[in-house]
């Protein structure tokens, strides 16, 4: 479950991964969580970018987080298509 985006903010660090049993799940997605959070959320990619699941997470941090993939899609999916060539990832940091 390799971690492929790090939003720093002042108050949260949100945490970008792929989880490996998705791999073959067509269509694109990313599933985000910060520190504690137990089940992360996941947000499609594409067509659009929309929320699947909330995990554990407020429906104003979801609202947070679907701002920052929107702003981050290019190399959320470029990052995608890494992963699922099995080609090495650089972790991209995002200080706010």
């Amino acid at each position: 479950m390799p971690k492929v985006l790090l939003y720093i903010t002042a108050r949260i660090t949100w945490t970008f991964l792929f989880f490996g049993t998705d791999v073959n799940e067509n269509r694109a997605h990313v599933h985000v969580g910060k520190r504690g959070t137990e089940v992360f959320a996941k947000i499609w990619l594409e067509p659009t970018v929309e929320i699947a699941s909330y995990g554990s997470l407020t429906q104003a941090q979801v609202k947070q987080i679907v701002s920052i993939v929107e702003e981050n899609k290019s190399q959320l999916m470029q990052q995608r298509k890494n992963f699922k060539a099995g080609k090495t990832m650089k972790l991209i940091k995002i200080n706010k």
